[in-house]
Order: structure tokens, then C-alpha cells, then sequence
């Protein structure tokens, strides 16, 4: 760290540090609300897709128990064939947003195939989707987790070290000015003394 010099230019320079820090903490503690806030959104969402997803395995359970049949061939039956994700911009924090999914349904005859295999299928896509909500979700999480961990650790330093840090050089040179003040004057009177 450069030496600080003690003199009325670098008191002035260091008052416009002092005010830029205090100008730019406000919109840093700001943002970091935000952030908290925006992460606590993305918690709600993402146990809101837990609680859709749990749903999902007892109304299979409660209204198709004719999968414990073992005769019907149903692996494969639904599969994420694409998924189309874009960006989105959250307090400079860029985040992935689900645009689409697209699934490809393995064919199967109407007429070979019981009733049921249709309203699986549904809840099949459902299921597939919600749980690739939920990975989003979870990334989306980690993502602001991240920001938030940045933004408070750039709060804390103008907090906690940038600003106690320039008062601390502001009163230094304050007090040496002073004190050289002080002994210019004692050093006139002194000459003052001595022309007499």
C-alpha cells in the first residue's frame, strides 16, 4: 500500500473517497436486499415443484394401479427429447429461465394398449417436466446464492474496511495538520521573540 501523504491535498482527496464510498454503500446494500429476496423467491419455487412433483406419485398410485401389471411394456414410453432454456437478467445476476420442453412419445397403438396408458403418459410429461424445474430451479438457487455471497462480501468491505479505513486517514492528516499548524506558529513566536 502507497505511503499516505499528510497534506491538504490528500485530505481532499481522501473526503471524496470518504463521500463516494458512503454514495455507493447504499445502492451495494440495496441490491444485496434484492438479491436475499430474489433467493427466497427462487426457495418458494423450488419447494412449490417439490410439493407438484410428490403429488404426481400417489394419484399414479391411487389412479392407475393397474401399473403393477408386469405384462404391459411401458419403459420408454416418454422421453425429454429437447429442452430450450434463455437467460434472464436479475440484478446483474444471469439466470436460466425454461422456455420450452419437448417430448417424444414412444408409439404405441390405441387398440393393443389398455385406457390407461394415455393419462400416464400425461402425468409421465408432468412428471418429466416438474423435474427439470425443479434441477432449474436448483441451479437458479445456487446462481443468486453465489451473488448474494459476492454482494455482501463488497458491502462488508466498504462497511468494514474502505470507509473506517479513509476516517482513520482523514484523522491522520487532520491531526498532523494541525500539529504543523501548531508549531508554525510556535516558530513565529519564537522568531518573533528573537528580532526583539
Amino acid at each position: 500500500m502507497a505511503r499516505l501523504a499528510l497534506n491538504k491535498s490528500s485530505l481532499t482527496r481522501q473526503n471524496q473517497l470518504l463521500k463516494g464510498y458512503r454514495e455507493f454503500l447504499p445502492a451495494l446494500d440495496m441490491k444485496r436486499r434484492q438479491l436475499l429476496a430474489e433467493q427466497a423467491r427462487a426457495r418458494a419455487e423450488l419447494a412449490q415443484e417439490q410439493t407438484r412433483l410428490a403429488e404426481i406419485h400417489p394419484w399414479i398410485a391411487e389412479q392407475l394401479p393397474m401399473l403393477a401389471n408386469q405384462g404391459i411394456e411401458l419403459d420408454g414410453l416418454v422421453q425429454v427429447e429437447r429442452v430450450e432454456l434463455a437467460q434472464e437478467n436479475v440484478m446483474g445476476v444471469r439466470l436460466p429461465l425454461l422456455q420450452a420442453v419437448e417430448f417424444r412419445v414412444k408409439p404405441y397403438s390405441f387398440l393393443s394398449r389398455p385406457h390407461w396408458v394415455e393419462p400416464l403418459v400425461d402425468k409421465l410429461k408432468q412428471a418429466l417436466e416438474l423435474r427439470i424445474r425443479m434441477q432449474l430451479a436448483q441451479r437458479r438457487l445456487q446462481l443468486l446464492a453465489d451473488a448474494v455471497r459476492t454482494i455482501t462480501q463488497r458491502v462488508n468491505l466498504f462497511d468494514k474496511v474502505l470507509i473506517p479505513r479513509t476516517h482513520q486517514h482523514i484523522r491522520q492528516i487532520r491531526i498532523y495538520l494541525a500539529d504543523e499548524e501548531r508549531a508554525a506558529v510556535v516558530r513565529a513566536k519564537l522568531a518573533k521573540r528573537k528580532k526583539r
